[in-house]
C-alpha cells in the first residue's frame, strides 16, 4: 500500500497540537486540568449520545432537557469530586456539584413526565450508563489529583500524579501493543477488534509495566508514590485500559460506525482518544482508595 504524504502529515499534525494541548491542561495548575477534563466530559457525551441514536433511533426522541439534562447532571458529578481548592471565594465547586446535581436529579424524572412522548426506561438506562461511563471516570481522575492527601484534608495543591501516570500508562500500552503486534503478532485477540492480536496486547501490557518501572525511579512528580504501587497501577491500567477499548470498539460496531466523531483529523473523536481511560480510571481508584489512601 502507497505511503499517503498528505493523510500522515495531517495526523503528525492533530498528533502535535492534540499532546501540546493534553500537556497544557494537565501541567498548568488544576484550574487548566479541571477546563480540560470538562471540554473532554462534554465532547465524549456529544458523541456517546450520537452513537446510541444510530444503535437505537428512538433514543433521538428524548427531549433536549433530557439529552442536555443528562450531560449537565453528568458534570455536576464532577464538580462533586472536586475538593476546596476548586473555590471562588467561599463557594466551592464540590459545594455546587452537590447542590445543582440534586436539583437535576429532581428535575430530570419530571422533565420525562412532561415533555416525553412516552417515557422509556431503555432510554433513561443509556443516559444513566453515560453518566457512569464518562462522567463518573472524569470525577474520579479529578479526585484522585488530591493524592497523598488523606480522605480529610481538602485544600491541597494541584498534585497531578495520579492522573499523569495512568494516562502515560494509556499511550505507554498503545504505543508498545502496536509495536510488538506489528512486529511478531500473528494470534487474533478478539472478533472485536481485529487488528488486535494476543502477542500485541501481553506485549504491551508487560512493556507498559517495565517501561514505569525504570521511569518511575526518576521522575519528580511520581516521588510520592511507591514503585510496587506505580507497578500495580501501570498493570491495572493497562488491563483495564485494553478492555476499554474493545468496548468503544464494540459500540462503534453496534453503531455501524469506524470513528466515533472527526474532532481530530486522522485520529478520530473524543471517545476514540479517551476509551481506554474511562475505563482504566475507575479501576485504578478502587486500587488507590484501597492501598494508597485506605
Amino acid at each position: 500500500m502507497a505511503l499517503n504524504i498528505t493523510a500522515l502529515k495531517t495526523r503528525a499534525l492533530t498528533a502535535i497540537v492534540f499532546v501540546l494541548i493534553m500537556a497544557a491542561g494537565l501541567l498548568i495548575n488544576h484550574w487548566s486540568f479541571f477546563l480540560l477534563f470538562t471540554i473532554i466530559h462534554f465532547g465524549c457525551w456529544r458523541e456517546y449520545q450520537q452513537l446510541v441514536v444510530k444503535i437505537d433511533p428512538e433514543y433521538a426522541g428524548i427531549s433536549a432537557f433530557h439529552r442536555y439534562g443528562s450531560m449537565i447532571a453528568g458534570w455536576c458529578l464532577m464538580l462533586y469530586f472536586t475538593n476546596d481548592a476548586f473555590a471562588f471565594g467561599a463557594l466551592s465547586l464540590h459545594s455546587i456539584g452537590w447542590w445543582l446535581g440534586l436539583l437535576f436529579a429532581f428535575l430530570l424524572p419530571i422533565s420525562e413526565i412532561l415533555f416525553a412522548n412516552n417515557i422509556s426506561l431503555k432510554n433513561i438506562g443509556r443516559s444513566a450508563l453515560g453518566i457512569l461511563y464518562i462522567s463518573l471516570s472524569c470525577g474520579l481522575l479529578i479526585d484522585m489529583m488530591s493524592f497523598p492527601a488523606p480522605k480529610d484534608a481538602y485544600m491541597v495543591p494541584a498534585r497531578p500524579a495520579l492522573p499523569l501516570l495512568i494516562i502515560a500508562c494509556m499511550w505507554i500500552n498503545d504505543t508498545m501493543a502496536y509495536l510488538v503486534g506489528s512486529l511478531i503478532g500473528r494470534t487474533p485477540f478478539s472478533s472485536i477488534s481485529p487488528k488486535k492480536t494476543w502477542e500485541g496486547t501481553i506485549g504491551g501490557i508487560v512493556l507498559c509495566v517495565a517501561v514505569v518501572a525504570i521511569v518511575s525511579r526518576y521522575v519528580p512528580v511520581l516521588k510520592d508514590i511507591a514503585t510496587i504501587h506505580c507497578l500495580m497501577i501501570a498493570l491495572i491500567a493497562s488491563v483495564a485500559g485494553t478492555s476499554g477499548d474493545l468496548l468503544e470498539s464494540k459500540i462503534k460496531r453496534m453503531a455501524g460506525v469506524k470513528d466515533s466523531g472527526n474532532i481530530m483529523p486522522g485520529h478520530g473523536g473524543f471517545l476514540d482518544r479517551f476509551d481506554s481511560l474511562l475505563i482504566a480510571a475507575p479501576f485504578v481508584w478502587v486500587y488507590v482508595e484501597i492501598f494508597l489512601r485506605g
